[in-house]
């Protein structure tokens, strides 16, 4: 499954590039995440808690950071086990244009499910998928509103 996206949030490109790099920030941002750790050089290790369908399942899996180009671009990679429910793995590819402190993210994501997860049929993996990255950078462009304004 392929899809595309952007943000734009009230903030510095630096800012940005901190947070995206930040486990505590992406443990916040990626929905149904239970605890991450890592670094973006070692990478991440996560637990997600989520529900497809009737289906609920805890994955346990990475996130790695790579082609990365200071402020400008990376992609994040993950990939998880859900036990007997399946696997899950996908990779967004993001770009990042600064226009002085507004700051746009582009993504693309590329994402696979396998297991029994897969046999809830495509229109609904496709629309949960869709509906995660979503979430993801939209929590993300929370969380770095907070930083830049908190209160």
């Amino acid at each position: 499954m392929d899809f595309a996206g952007s943000c734009a949030i009230d903030a510095d490109v630096a800012t940005i590039w901190e947070a995206i790099l930040n486990a505590e920030i992406l443990r916040e941002c990626i929905p149904g995440c239970q605890s991450m750790t890592g670094s973006p050089e070692d990478g991440f290790e996560a637990i997600v808690k989520q529900k497809i369908g009737p289906i609920s399942m805890t994955f346990k899996g990475t996130i790695r950071v790579s082609d990365m180009v200071a402020h400008r671009s990376l992609t994040l990679s993950g990939e998880g086990s859900g036990g007997i429910a399946g696997f899950a793995k996908g990779d967004a590819n993001v770009l990042i244009d600064a226009q002085g402190n507004l700051t746009t993210l582009q993504y693309r994501v590329h994402s696979e499910i396998g297991g029994k997860i897969a046999q809830l049929g495509n229109r609904m993996i496709e629309g949960f998928a869709s509906r995660f990255a979503n979430q993801f950078f939209s929590n993300f462009q929370n969380a770095v509103n907070s930083i830049v304004s908190p209160g």
